[in-house]
């Protein structure tokens, strides 16, 4: 599953994980999980996230690998927020050849940069307990009042729009680049993530119905 931040493709990703009965694997996660059990892979992720350096390829793919080698992972996976860069979708199609396995489909979740923009720099949170507002998707009742608890509300440096813009300025071209390796490869299915949360569902299942068998003993359309 392929997409911006802010595009909503972790969601679409469990969704479908959840319908296909298959597992989904969520590299932030691995990382964490890793680190968490002290894992050799998790104790080497941590010594380059620690100090503000991307994680190796190898060290990625490895994890990836050892996930998919799991029994559970058996039915097939559902990768969200992996590969991050061509080298990667590269590395990872050879080492899916060598398993006699591949890629069976590569769905991205396309939303316009503006788009992005409002939704990533449209968050507000509450200062006392950290209740959750979006200035123009879930605002409060009244401006700058948490409903909850009446605290103040304010806003990440994170969330701020001159931040969330540079961080896609940094952030969107390996993730074309990798969208462009797919359908370079035949196998991408592109889906507007600009439509409401259920036209996004439907527009999902119908653009994987000829590639994807669903439960039932027929494709989903």
């Amino acid at each position: 599953m392929l997409g911006a931040p802010g595009a909503g493709k972790s969601t679409r990703a469990k969704m479908l994980a959840e319908l296909l009965g298959q597992q989904h694997v969520a590299s932030g996660d691995l990382f964490r999980e890793a680190v968490a059990l002290g894992t050799a892979q998790g104790r080497e992720a941590k010594s380059y996230m620690g100090r503000g350096a991307l994680v190796p390829d190898a060290i990625v793919i490895g994890m990836i690998e050892d996930r998919l080698s799991r029994p559970e992972a058996a039915a097939g996976v559902v990768l969200d927020g992996f590969p991050r860069t061509r080298a990667q979708a590269e590395t990872f199609d050879a080492s899916l050849a060598r398993r006699g396995e591949r890629v069976t489909a590569a769905v991205y979740i396309g939303v316009r940069e503006a788009e992005l923009v409002r939704r990533l720099s449209g968050r507000w949170v509450c200062r006392a307990n950290g209740h959750l507002f979006h200035a123009t998707d879930g605002p409060p009742k009244v401006p700058g009042v948490c409903d909850h608890d009446g605290s103040e509300l304010y806003q990440r440096d994170d969330d701020r729009p001159e931040t969330v813009r540079a961080r896609l300025e940094q952030q969107l071209p390996p993730m074309f680049d990798v969208v462009d390796y797919y359908r370079e490869a035949g196998i991408l299915l592109t889906v507007d993530g600009e439509q409401e949360f259920a036209q996004v569902r439907e527009s999902l299942l119908r653009a994987l119905g000829g590639q994807l068998q669903l439960p039932g003993g027929a494709a989903r359309t």
